[in-house]
């Protein structure tokens, strides 16, 4: 069971009264699941129905596990799924507990008043900075609120960063949930403070300098961002982008403020904006990869982004290329990250002089064979040390393999070492092994790829090499898979009637002299190379704009293609059994064999003693708070800084008094990785900062209901044909019946907020049912993409104009978007006229645009064409959605939830009642009924067996001539078939 620190418990005195609603805004790390999950287990009760909302499944389990351990098993947190029933979650409302409920689920249970709103003892809702206007937690705190006045509400948040963009963003949260009360608790707070500060672990901090390829890598992306933001800003002086600067880059959630700003205006903006975007995110995860990938990740990463900004998804030249890759700050990223892995040689030229004459110094197996031959080999006096390494058979000849491993990897591998001193010597002091804690190493790392990266070089390590090059064999398999995938790709691009070019270096004797057989290789070579160059100049746009007078920069792509033609006819030269397998088996099997793990199996497969395990994580959440725990490690390396972590080690070291900690911080000095960690912790001391100025000056809204005191919520217009437009009385409220399936946008919540009944009810025809003769079909932007692709539209508006008089095709786009289907650039390409002064040039083949598909603009009009009565409506946002709708059911009768959901019956209200739906189904299979006449057809018989009575005659005039005729001889065939034979 986890200990409650004194901070925590001074928490728990704040919000744990039922009697108050209160909002939790925590720094992250300091155990704010731990907290939840107390609370929780404060109000477990048989007699209290307490619902936990907005929790994902990875939280739920984590929560559910928690609970457990702390003693709430019977029965614990149960979880509401979509699996089941309707009767099932309504006995689990009535039994009450601890429920963990999706938001979707519980707004249609509580507007379907399948449980008992007014018994609800409390809500605790997480990820309270994600709750707006149009959220579906919003609507459920109106709901619950409606019918429930005495019910708690707790909302909980580990994200001050998301609570400070726009106005008064803490008011706007506290104003949607109806809470009048926050608690804000950063880690300078004097409580945590005083806490976290009595017992301190042990932290090393180590800097590691990059290499000097790294750092020149490093220093030209960050020159790449500069360019690239200085070029958005100058494109777009309109916007606010004053506050975007390197800094801020270096977090995801910058992608999300630059999409913002330019959201609004993004159908202005032109392609090259849209790319400069685009770009940005590109770069940030260089950065990130260059500091986690391995050497030859990250170069074949590089080679991808090359291949995709050069190469359209048509197969044609891309037009709108990224700028940064014409820089020379480019130049050096793509031939650094390539000298980081290998560096290729020129082939060693023939000559007419005799090899007796030529003399070479640096020949280090000459200087072996003359050694050997003087007795010398063992003072191996040229080498001074170094052991010279042999050449790799799949190697090819011009290829001399760097394989520059990561620094950090060195600096893990000698604190292992120091680690594992320290056990040694600790043992050798005392012979009683430590009362709490275990040995066992725990290694913290930024992501998934990069555990796995540190797992395999932990396994694989030289623990006898020098540094730099324990990573050898590691790197050497990499290099194989990459050599392999590289001969693959320049394969594949090969027209199906060349052959693959030979290498550059002979690999083997033949009959042709050796002069000849370069000369026409050669030639070969250059005549491929001016091919490609002219077709690059005639379809490619922007390596155009180049200026002749700059010195000319190596072609990245160039580069790349020849090497891969270079690997791919090397390797084809080379034996079977020498290539990489594709396939994944294979690979697999070959490193199992590989290990030798089929000698002692025991060894690698039995239990382990906690001082001989190195357990390697990525950070995660609140879960790495359960992983100390159970662990219980005295050694923790965090191989990436992460300032979450550090504040759980803290509350890890405080709640485990006799332990004592050691954490090794290892960071890159003079990089982004250090410059982003103090960022952070600069952004979030700042945001808690600006939560209590606004905590200090708001306003506390006043909450009123809403429903009460209207005294004309009752009275509608019916007519104007009354006399003098009087007020008639209706007894049945304004209300929608909207579909289930809607409840997963944000109309529904916009709808009751404007005083509309919403009624959730399963709709076989249109989305949203407002009158009795208007039906919606709404479609956002993406959905209408999706819907005509698929010819689902054309269904959905069939049905609609068979069963109601007024359909109705919604299109919707989002607030604060542009409210525009296409953008200026394409809208202004498709209308250019050629002039006769200019006479455009005969295309050789179909362009671009020849090849796209219809736009949404044409589909729309061959939509209105076949559907003359369905009406376009269009709104720029969910808000202007609800005024429609509003405007629509004006001076309107109200539709009926019982006619909506049984739609397609006869006008009858008691059409359909006792009527067999098998039966009905058969029917409809039958040839000649359509859902048109199906009920017709059920009329004028009482039972699939009358309908195969009848006579042709009779079938005929029931269904007509033609139709009558295919149903006839369908039901009839098999009796023609006896009776010929």
């Amino acid at each position: 069971m986890p200990i409650l620190l004194p901070f925590h418990k001074s928490i728990l005195e704040e919000i744990h009264d039922p009697a108050t609603s209160d909002l939790l805004i925590l720094a992250r790390g300091l155990g704010l699941r731990r907290t939840i999950c107390t609370l929780m287990q404060i109000y477990d009760s048989k007699q209290s129905l307490i619902l936990l909302l907005n929790a994902s499944p990875e939280e739920e389990t984590a929560i559910g596990d928690e609970l457990g351990i702390m003693g709430c098993r019977r029965p614990g947190l149960r979880i509401v799924g979509y699996e089941m029933g309707k009767r099932d979650r309504q006995d689990l409302y009535k039994n009450g507990g601890l429920i963990s409920v999706t938001s979707r689920i519980l707004i249609v249970d509580m507007l379907q008043s399948d449980i008992p709103t007014e018994l609800i003892t409390g809500l605790i809702v997480l990820h309270a900075e994600k709750v707006t206007a149009l959220s579906l937690e919003a609507f459920i705190v109106r709901l619950y609120r409606e019918k429930n006045k005495a019910g708690f509400l707790k909302a909980f948040s580990d994200q001050p960063e998301h609570i400070t963009s726009g106005m008064s963003p803490l008011k706007n949260i506290m104003k949607e949930l109806q809470l009048r009360r926050v608690h804000i608790y950063p880690r300078f707070h004097e409580d945590v403070k005083n806490t976290l500060e009595t017992r301190k672990a042990d932290v090393i901090e180590l800097y590691q300098r990059l290499t000097e390829p790294m750092e020149a890598i490093h220093h030209a992306i960050v020159q790449c961002m500069t360019i690239t933001l200085s070029e958005l800003k100058r494109s777009n002086k309109t916007l606010e982008l004053d506050d975007l600067n390197v800094e801020s880059a270096y977090f995801r959630s910058f992608d999300a403020v630059v999409r913002r700003q330019l959201d609004p205006v993004w159908h202005k903006v032109g392609p090259r904006t849209k790319q400069l975007v685009g770009d940005l995110a590109t770069l940030r995860r260089l950065l990130t990869y260059l500091l986690s990938y391995d050497a030859l990740a990250f170069h074949a990463y590089l080679e991808t982004l090359v291949a995709s900004n050069t190469t359209s998804v048509t197969g044609a030249a891309k037009q709108h290329q990224s700028p940064w890759m014409l820089t020379d700050a480019a130049n050096i990223i793509f031939s650094t990250a390539k000298r980081r892995c290998y560096v290729l040689t020129a082939p060693k030229p023939t000559s007419s002089v005799p090899e007796s004459q030529v003399i070479d110094v640096d020949d280090e197996d000459a200087w072996a064979a003359l050694d050997e031959a003087h007795g010398l080999t063992g003072s191996n006096s040229r080498d001074n040390g170094k052991k010279k390494e042999e050449k790799k058979p799949w190697v090819p000849d011009n290829m001399s393999p760097v394989l520059e491993e990561l620094p950090k990897w060195d600096l893990l591998a000698d604190v292992l070492q120091e680690i594992e001193e320290e056990l040694m010597r600790q043992e050798a002091v005392s012979t009683r092994p430590p009362t709490r804690g275990t040995n066992t190493v725990l290694v913290m790392t930024s992501s998934p790829r990069s555990s796995t990266l540190v797992s395999e070089f932990l396994g694989e390590m030289d623990g006898t090499a020098q540094k730099g090059s324990r990573g050898r064999s590691m790197m050497e398999r990499k290099l194989r898979t990459y050599l392999y995938w590289k001969g693959q790709n320049a394969r594949q691009k090969q027209p199906r009637y060349q052959q693959p070019p030979r290498f550059s270096a002979p690999q083997s004797q033949s009959s042709q002299p050796e002069g000849e057989n370069s000369e026409a290789l050669k030639r070969k070579d250059k005549t491929r190379q001016e091919r490609s160059a002219n077709r690059r100049r005639v379809r490619g746009g922007a390596p155009m704009t180049v200026a002749p007078s700059k010195p000319a920069v190596v072609d990245p792509k160039v580069e790349s293609r020849d090497d891969g033609d270079d690997i791919a006819a090397f390797l084809a030269s080379q034996p079977s059994d020498l290539l990489v397998s594709s396939d994944a088996d294979a690979l697999l099997l070959e490193t199992l064999l590989s290990s030798e793990a089929e000698i002692d199996f025991d060894t690698h497969y039995g239990l382990l003693v906690p001082s001989q395990m190195v357990v390697v994580r990525a950070y995660t959440d609140d879960t790495d708070d359960q992983i100390l725990a159970e662990l219980q490690p005295r050694f923790i390396v965090m191989f990436e800084p992460n300032l979450d972590f550090v504040r759980r080690i803290e509350v890890y070291r405080n709640s485990n008094p006799g332990m004592g900690v050691r954490v090794y911080f290892m960071v890159y000095q003079l990089c982004c990785e250090e410059h982003k960690y103090l960022a952070g912790l600069r952004r979030e001391k700042e945001s808690f900062e600006k939560l209590i100025r606004e905590r200090g000056s708001m306003l506390l809204p006043i909450f009123e209901d809403k429903h009460a005191g209207k005294s004309d919520a009752v009275i509608k217009t019916i007519s104007t044909r009354l006399a003098g437009g009087r007020k008639e009385l209706s007894t049945v409220p304004s209300q929608v019946i909207v579909d289930m399936r809607e409840f997963r946008s944000t109309l529904p919540s916009l709808l009751h907020a404007s005083g509309l009944l919403v009624i959730p009810a399963t709709l076989t025809v249109g989305d949203y049912i407002l009158t009795p003769d208007i039906c919606v079909e709404r479609k956002s932007i993406p959905d209408l993409v999706a819907s005509f692709n698929s010819g689902r539209l054309y269904t959905q508006c069939e049905l609609m104009s068979v069963h109601y008089k007024q359909p109705v095709l919604l299109i919707e786009f989002e607030e604060n978007k542009s409210f525009s289907l296409e953008t200026v650039a394409e809208s202004a390409k498709s209308y250019a006229k050629p002039t006769s002064k200019y006479p455009a040039k005969k295309s050789t083949g179909p362009t671009d645009s020849d090849r796209a598909p219809p736009s949404i603009q044409s589909k729309l009009v061959l939509l209105m064409l076949h559907f003359p009565r369905v009406r376009i409506i269009w709104s720029s946002s969910p808000y202007g959605t609800a005024d429609i709708f509003n405007d629509l059911k004006a001076n309107a009768f109200e539709p009926d939830p019982n006619r909506a959901i049984a739609i397609g019956a006869e006008e009858d209200t008691e059409a359909g009642a006792g009527i067999n739906a098998a039966a009905e189904e058969l029917l409809r299979c039958l040839p000649g009924v359509t859902a048109k006449n199906v009920k017709y057809v059920m009329n004028k018989i009482g039972s699939v067996r009358e309908l195969c009575e009848l006579d042709r005659k009779g079938v005929q005039d029931i269904l007509g001539v033609e139709p009558g005729n295919a149903c006839y001889d369908f039901m009839h065939r098999g009796e023609r078939k006896t009776g010929s034979s």
